[in-house]
């Protein structure tokens, strides 16, 4: 029984002021949102929002359900890090989540696979879920090499976890294609479907059958409510990271309710 997991990725958008209108405005669709996922788990909403915006998520997002992480955040609890956040701090201040691995991170900020890992082991440690992304850029798809490297990340995003602390379900995947991430391209649901079963099938020779069973994978790229149900339809999808499509209710509350059909 997995759950669906319906995640807003807000990058460097919105502003306290605009955070609060967006879960003033939410809380008018929460009674309408599923309970259960066509999984039997459950449904759930995650929200990313930029660093200097949490406190006023954490107060505007009170009654709503939705579980707030943090995009990013330094492998090291404190120290002279200007300009880095805290996982440690963020749990205090009411974080459940830590996005690690983004695309964005990878190619913009240049933070390789070693450096995953250890925000990856950071997060974790710190009592955080950490929802874990992996995915190709168009030239290695075009090369044959998507699986080779989704599993190189996870393998090497994972490398300083320790099974007991897998086992506390706290990760998450989110399977994005780099070419499919703010381009309006989105990756057909059959090439999702068959690059989560890749993903799932390493967890499974990694870690054993029932924690790659009960481990949800995201898929992320250019969701949007008109490809949300084909997308959801698939036998390994288990719910969305969605960037530009969260930003407003109408589109983001859309995609939630696709879940009901």
């Amino acid at each position: 029984m997995r759950d669906f997991l319906l995640a807003a990725n807000w990058k460097m958008h919105k502003n306290p002021s605009e955070t609060r209108a967006f879960f003033a405005a939410w809380k008018g669709v929460t009674a309408s949102l599923p309970q259960r996922s066509a999984r039997g788990g459950r449904f759930r909403v995650l929200g990313f929002v930029p660093a200097l915006n949490f406190s006023a998520a954490v107060d505007a997002a009170q009654g709503t359900g939705v579980e707030l992480g943090l995009q990013n955040a330094h492998h090291e609890a404190k120290g002279a890090f200007t300009g880095e956040n805290s996982a440690v701090v963020a749990r205090e201040m009411g974080a459940e989540w830590l996005l690690v691995g983004h695309s964005e991170r990878r190619s913009l900020f240049h933070e390789s696979d070693a450096w995953t890992a250890l925000k990856v082991d950071a997060g974790l440690k710190a009592g955080l879920k950490v929802m874990l992304c992996v995915g190709e850029t168009l030239p290695e798809r075009e090369a044959g090499q998507t699986d080779q490297v989704n599993l190189r990340q996870l393998a090497a995003g994972l490398e300083r976890v320790d099974r007991a602390i897998l086992e506390t379900s706290r990760l998450v995947i989110a399977y994005e294609p780099v070419w499919a991430i703010g381009t309006g391209k989105v990756a057909t649901p059959e090439q999702a479907n068959q690059a989560h079963v890749a993903i799932r099938a390493w967890l499974a020779k990694q870690y054993g059958a029932e924690l790659a069973g009960r481990t949800p994978i995201l898929y992320g790229g250019s969701v949007k409510p008109d490809n949300a149900n084909q997308l959801r339809e698939q036998p390994e999808i288990d719910g969305f990271l969605v960037g530009g499509a969260s930003l407003e209710v109408a589109s983001f509350s859309a995609l939630a309710g696709a879940d009901l059909k």
